[in-house]
């Protein structure tokens, strides 16, 4: 396995650590939902509210300035770790789907008109999709779909025809169902080529690997810090710098303004003019230090453990169940990240969680917010296990005795 010491690393994280319950340690298998939080994070938010915490932004006096210092070392420190050009080209967010809609929507109302044509995949999560079709049904634009191959990566073989005209595509860089790891840069090369501008949606990808932004191509990338040890409430938009300044606010009020008339108003400078209102402080704080703790790591080490425990998943699910189990995705790990959706049996994916959960193993049943992949599979719901740096081959031979158990349970 990896150089990754889980044994070790499990001590950092309060929950996964925690005394067993009736013999049986909690295991967590739903990273791909959100992450568990080590002691840095929690210590370092907990330290600055009793410290440091103050206002950002308004006042002058020193605590403030510190405070001011702190949330925007935090934009700096995202900017680093996704090799951005610059901290003024990161925006933070509520979360994720706040900054999809954000470009979405402004950039929509702002640039598209009836007519114009985006581009999405069919195994895009509903906050790359929904915001597409609220601006189809408010402006009219069309929308194109990358289709899937039988093994669940995008089938590019029609892509130029579907980029022909196209002013934007939006595309996830790894699937929350599939696992399947986009090839990003070759997609915003030929979208560029057809002069489209590209989003990612990079939401399950920048946890679990290194991301370079500018290596990629792309010109607006979106994640949130809770699935990569952070904090909810916090998300981040990238974006080139151009495109930002071509990109309107969508939200007014304090902060995001220069001067405000009785006429008129006019913006902030970028990325300021983004952040309405008193910004997620505490939150900033706690996503600089869950950095800190994957940059002490190393984010390749991250997708080394990764890669070979999703391998070892994969055939150890397989022997145990042969085809009484269908992992959808690819098979081969290193085109997919640690997520497996499957289904198991003819059991119902609630059934089958209920039964892990007996045995503390943490699982998402569900549709994950991808009802028309899920339509593609022939799927109401699967069930899926997500791996992360505190996983282990141990983890996964607990779900595999959980899903035996399940079997007998009901019958099989």
């Amino acid at each position: 396995m990896s150089a990754i010491d889980v044994d070790t690393l499990i001590q950092d994280f309060p929950l996964l650590s925690a005394a067993p319950e009736d013999g049986r340690r909690l295991i967590y298998l739903d990273s791909a939902n959100t992450s568990q939080k080590p002691f840095h994070v929690i210590e370092a938010m907990d330290r600055f509210l009793r410290e440091s915490y103050g206002p950002i932004n308004r006042s002058a006096y020193r605590l403030a300035a510190a405070a001011t210092d702190a949330y925007e070392g935090a934009r700096h420190r995202v900017a680093r770790f996704i090799n951005a050009a610059s901290a003024d080209e990161i925006v933070f967010t509520r979360n994720a789907t706040d900054a999809l809609n954000l470009f979405a929507q402004s950039w929509s109302r702002a640039h598209l008109r009836r007519g114009d044509v985006v581009v999405l995949s069919h195994m895009e999560h509903h906050a790359n999709i929904v915001p597409w079709q609220m601006m189809h049904d408010e402006i009219g634009i069309e929308l194109r779909w990358i289709p899937l191959t039988d093994d669940g990566q995008l089938d590019l073989a029609d892509l130029d025809d579907l980029l022909d005209g196209a002013s934007v595509l939006a595309v996830t860089a790894m699937s929350n169902v599939l696992g399947t790891i986009n090839p990003v840069t070759e997609l915003c090369t030929r979208a560029r080529a057809a002069g489209a501008i590209t989003m990612v949606d990079a939401c399950q990808s920048v946890p679990h690997g290194p991301t370079d932004v500018q290596a990629w191509g792309a010109d607006l990338c979106a994640f949130s810090s809770h699935k990569m040890l952070g904090p909810t409430g916090l998300g981040v938009l990238w974006g080139r710098a151009e495109i930002l300044e071509a990109l309107p606010p969508m939200i007014g009020g304090g902060n995001m303004i220069d001067d405000v008339r009785l006429d008129g108003y006019s913006c902030a400078p970028v990325p300021t003019r983004f952040e309405a209102g008193t910004g997620q402080l505490v939150e900033a704080v706690g996503l600089n230090a869950a950095i800190d703790y994957l940059d002490t790591l190393g984010m390749d080490r991250v997708r080394d453990h990764e890669r070979e425990l999703t391998r070892y998943a994969i055939d150890a699910l397989t022997a145990a169940f042969g085809d009484d189990i269908t992992i959808h995705g690819p098979s081969d790990p290193d085109l997919r990240g640690g997520v497996l959706s499957f289904a198991f049996r003819d059991l119902h994916p609630h059934d089958v969680s209920q039964i892990l959960d007996e045995y503390r193993v943490c699982v998402r049943a569900g549709h994950h917010c991808a009802k028309p992949l899920m339509r593609i599979l022939e799927a109401n719901a699967t069930v899926r296990a997500s791996l992360y740096i505190y996983n282990s081959p141990d983890d996964i031979d607990v779900l595999v005795e959980a899903l035996s158990s399940a079997g007998d349970i009901f019958g099989f």
